[in-house]
Parts: structure tokens; sequence; C-alpha cells
């Protein structure tokens, strides 16, 4: 699932009828165990990419500083061994690969942290419904 996919499922969900105020109510818990699903299921993602990127950093440290198996030489020629440590950080910075999966993590950060703020936003949906409701009483005349 994309971030726009979510964006746009959070679009239609998050409007609230105010003429049937009772049926946004009970349909909280259902948002919250969609979007709650949602969350865990990028999480576990997040957790996997987290750990494919120490394996891909460890294999390119050994990589640049030559101790990768020929095959890895043949298939990916480096024609120098990366002896100190600021060489191999500048190096290992500058990795496609690492880069690449960085950017995926950063993707998934993004995305959790836009589902924990519709999460939040789903927990304050009573207190919305409540006001609507007030605010409706209010405007009938009664208090």
């Amino acid at each position: 699932m994309t971030l726009e996919e979510i964006q746009s499922l959070w679009e239609e969900d998050s409007k609230i009828d105010p003429d049937n105020l009772h049926t946004e109510s009970l349909r909280i818990p259902q948002l919250h165990a969609k979007y709650y699903d949602i969350y865990n299921k990028l999480l576990l993602l997040k957790k996997k990419t987290d750990g494919d990127y120490s394996q891909i950093k460890k294999d390119r440290y050994e990589y640049y500083g030559g101790k990768s198996s020929p095959e890895v030489y043949v298939e990916e020629p480096f024609p120098f061994k990366v002896r100190d440590k600021e060489s191999m950080n500048r190096y290992i910075d500058a990795d496609e690969k690492l880069t690449t999966i960085k950017l995926k993590t950063e993707y998934y950060n993004t995305m959790l942290r836009y589902l924990e703020d519709i999460i939040k936003t789903i927990h304050n949906r009573t207190y919305q419904i409540k006001n609507a409701i007030e605010w409706q009483k209010f405007q009938a005349g009664y208090e």
C-alpha cells in the first residue's frame, strides 16, 4: 500500500456525516481497526527493511574492504581496497544500494507517522461527534 492510497482512504473515511452522527459514532471501532491493521503491516515491513539495511551494509563494508568473495567482484568490479575508516564511511554513505534502502525506510517512516496521526484523530472522533451534537442542540435552542 502506498502513501497516496492511504491518503485517499483517509480522505473518504475522515468525513463525518452531520445528519447521521449515531452511525458515525458506531464507525469509530471499525476505522480504528482498519487503520491499525494497515499500521501494523507497515511497521513489520519497516522492521524487515531495517534488517535488510543491516545485512546490505555489512555486505557493502566487506565489498569496499576487499573481503567479499571473488564472484562478487566479477559481477560488480571494484579495483581497490578501502583501508581507512573515513574513506570507508564515504563509500558506504554514497552507496546506491544502501541509499535505496534508506529511502525505502524513510518512506515507511513517513507512512507510519501519517497513520499515527490518523489513529489519534480516530481516538478524538468521539469528542468531535459530541461537539457536533452539542452544536446541533444549541442551534435548536436546547441547553
